[in-house]
């Protein structure tokens, strides 16, 4: 079953490196909005501190869903998803192995790049790191409860609009507390862990129900 797991991760990641313009829209999409915020609120430093952290998880957040509506999209219309239901192997392995392409792709890149983005906001060495791994525990988060909505409007005309409102408020603690432990951390270090306790065991959670959750979408909409 790693076989094929791995076989399935590598599938994605060549589909996707050949279309690298899907790919570079979701990371200058990130780079943009947290670019543009600055220009709009003035560059007042304790307030581009203070507004800092939220902007980023927003941008990210955002950034994240631009390639949900695509994580099966592609595979539906082609006829992959029925064939990969009839190999019998754990739709819910396959599916995982989907969504772990899907935030090397797009999660992990924003990770990379988020202490360029704590610099516009005169972010200090600690709050990047505090941030850095906030998203790096996050943004899987994000990939995870995206693909349940991504496998539920599956060929759904309009489904970019409906798949929003379906994720948008299970985003809603990952923002909350990713962006508070970078906020706390200006004040103390060991007020971070309640935060990051809690970002892990969403993490935790959104791994072992996320993927079952996901191929069971899949299966109605395939039906």
């Amino acid at each position: 079953m790693l076989r094929v797991f791995w076989c399935l991760l590598a599938r994605d990641l060549r589909l996707a490196l050949r279309r690298r313009t899907d790919v570079l829209t979701t990371l200058f999409f990130f780079i943009i909005v947290v670019s543009l915020f600055p220009l709009g609120v003035g560059s007042e430093r304790q307030l581009l501190q203070l507004l800092g952290p939220g902007v980023v998880w927003v941008a990210a957040l955002l950034a994240s869903m631009l390639a949900l509506e695509r994580l099966f999209a592609a595979d539906h219309e082609d006829g992959t998803l029925e064939q990969l239901l009839l190999t019998g192997q754990p739709l819910a392995l396959l599916v995982l192995a989907k969504i772990s392409a899907h935030w090397l792709l797009t999660g992990l890149p924003l990770v990379l790049i988020a202490p360029l983005a704590g610099m516009q906001y005169h972010l200090t060495g600690t709050a990047i790191g505090v941030m850095m791994l906030a998203l790096l525990l996050g943004t899987p988060v994000l990939s995870l409860i995206g693909a349940i909505g991504a496998a539920l409007t599956l060929g759904v005309r309009g489904g970019g609009i409906l798949l929003s409102l379906l994720i948008l408020p299970l985003y809603v603690p990952v923002l909350v507390y990713g962006a508070g432990a970078v906020e706390v951390s200006a004040v103390d270090l060991a007020d971070i862990r309640p935060y990051l306790n809690l970002l892990g065991a969403f993490l935790l959670a959104a791994l072992i129900l996320a993927p079952v959750a996901a191929a069971a979408a899949l299966r109605i909409s395939l039906e």
